[in-house]
């Protein structure tokens, strides 16, 4: 029988589909090893004195796996964000971090489990370096770390995105509009590929692919000629022009906020076709909701993936995902990986053969 632990769990960053997925499967794997779970509310500021923290049992996590967010609460604010912008990292004041270790010693936590994107994970990395035994589950809607080939989230956000195109064809071909669905992905255009397909768009927008104003007007006008009245488009966040630069926003935090490029691709195609157009933002609404049944099974095999590498030692890990196995890598080689997608993909090529333009 399992020496009986006390393990931490924590979410952190944005919320998503599929967190509450991830705590319930953390604490039916430890309570399984009769370890016990200790859930830290807000993220790493639950770290901090006097330590606001929450038991987490079967009873307590029971019914869960469905609702959306994440019932300990997160946030990507505070004393412990360590990446700010695109890629800079930034050191945690050592007091901070014994103040965490603290905590931890007096709750008598033998390992933290960190939930969380690129930012979250790079807090994690540094407390390991701190010596704090930490494992970390990778949680983005964007689908853009390397060291996974998916995340959890990512297929609520598409499915979330191809919903919203489903309702959308309907009001475009009965007022013979043109409709911009502007989503999120911030630098990756993983889920304006996955969620033009799937929803049956005409054109699709990504940061890595930049486009023309011209080509994408030429590409609605061909539409109209070919009895095609209503033109979908979707534009992730981070998209650009040729020779050009994202639309965005820097905030008081140094983080960018991307956003507005839907409404100027939509206000560029009135302009230059004289179409009636319209601009759709989701916005958080792709966080929102129950998560897929995938996120969901995706989530639940993170969790328990998580307790085992805690009762194989391997802290400093995060857990990954690869040729359909769970298996894991070391945190500091997946932090500040992105990946983005290939303009010469398989999925691009099959947008393109579908008849799909890119605005190129």
């Amino acid at each position: 029988m399992d020496i009986p632990k006390r393990i931490g769990v924590l979410t952190s960053g944005g919320d998503c589909p599929g967190l509450n997925a991830v705590l319930r499967g953390v604490v039916r794997a430890a309570t399984n090893r009769n370890w016990k779970v200790i859930g830290f509310i807000d993220g790493f500021e639950g770290l901090l004195p006097p330590g606001d923290s929450v038991p987490l049992t079967i009873a307590r996590t029971a019914g869960i796996m469905q609702l959306g967010g994440t019932i300990i609460g997160t946030t990507n604010r505070g004393h412990f964000v360590a990446k700010v912008g695109e890629g800079n990292r930034v050191e945690i004041p050592q007091e901070i971090i014994e103040k965490a270790r603290e905590t931890l010693r007096r709750l008598r936590i033998d390992a933290l489990i960190a939930i969380g994107g690129d930012g979250s994970l790079t807090t994690a990395q540094q407390l390991w370096e701190a010596g704090i035994p930490m494992i970390g589950v990778p949680k983005t809607i964007d689908n853009d770390l390397e060291a996974t080939s998916m995340t959890f989230g990512f297929d609520s956000a598409v499915a979330c995105v191809a919903d919203a195109l489903d309702r959308l064809h309907t009001t475009a071909s009965s007022h013979k509009r043109a409709m911009v669905i502007e989503v999120m992905g911030r630098h990756a255009g993983w889920i304006a590929l996955y969620g033009g397909l799937a929803g049956g768009a005409d054109i699709i927008l990504i940061p890595e692919i930049p486009f023309d104003h011209e080509h994408v007007a030429n590409a609605v006008r061909r539409r109209d000629s070919d009895g095609r009245l209503s033109t979908l488009i979707v534009v992730a966040e981070g998209a650009r022009e040729v020779d050009g630069h994202e639309r965005s926003r820097a905030v008081a935090s140094g983080e960018v906020k991307l956003g507005g490029i839907g409404e100027w691709v939509a206000s560029e195609i009135s302009r230059q076709t004289g179409k009636e157009t319209r601009t759709c933002v989701l916005g958080h609404l792709q966080r929102g909701g129950a998560p897929t049944t995938l996120d969901r099974i995706l989530g639940t095999r993170f969790g328990v993936k998580a307790v085992e590498l805690i009762a194989e030692g391997k802290f400093g890990e995060m857990v990954s995902y690869q040729n359909y196995q769970v298996l894991s890598v070391p945190i500091k080689e997946a932090v500040h990986r992105i990946k983005l997608v290939q303009p010469d993909c398989q999925m691009v090529q099959t947008c393109r053969d579908v008849g799909i333009s890119f605005g190129d």
